[in-house]
């Protein structure tokens, strides 16, 4: 059986290790090095995990948060059992329900 390997992204936990919370903070800095994305971009860059990166960009990353690429990019041997089953990431925190509020009993 072929091995698979896959990746886990962690730029939104460097960024949080920078005290940089926001995307809006990211991209400017980006911008300072020549890499120019759109807020949206930028906020799939962060939010999400990327199929294809530039090398320019990974390098701007990289300056930004005083790391190396292996530091964002960790590999993983993906097994046929997670395949199957989408687990949810390791380093991302489970997203928010948005709650019901029922009104005043009787109405």
């Amino acid at each position: 059986m072929a091995r698979k390997i896959g990746y886990r992204w962690h730029l939104r936990r460097l960024m949080a290790d920078k005290d940089m919370y926001a995307t809006t903070q990211l991209r400017p800095l980006l911008a300072e090095r020549g890499v120019v994305l759109s807020r949206e971009q930028v906020y799939r860059l962060v939010t999400g995990v990327p199929e294809r990166l530039s090398l320019a960009t990974l390098a701007a990353l990289c300056d930004i948060l005083g790391c190396g690429p292996g530091d964002l990019v960790e590999p993983v041997v993906v097994t046929a059992a997670s395949r199957k089953q989408a687990a949810p990431p390791q380093d991302r925190p489970p997203r928010p329900v948005r709650a019901r509020v029922a009104g005043p009993a009787g109405r």
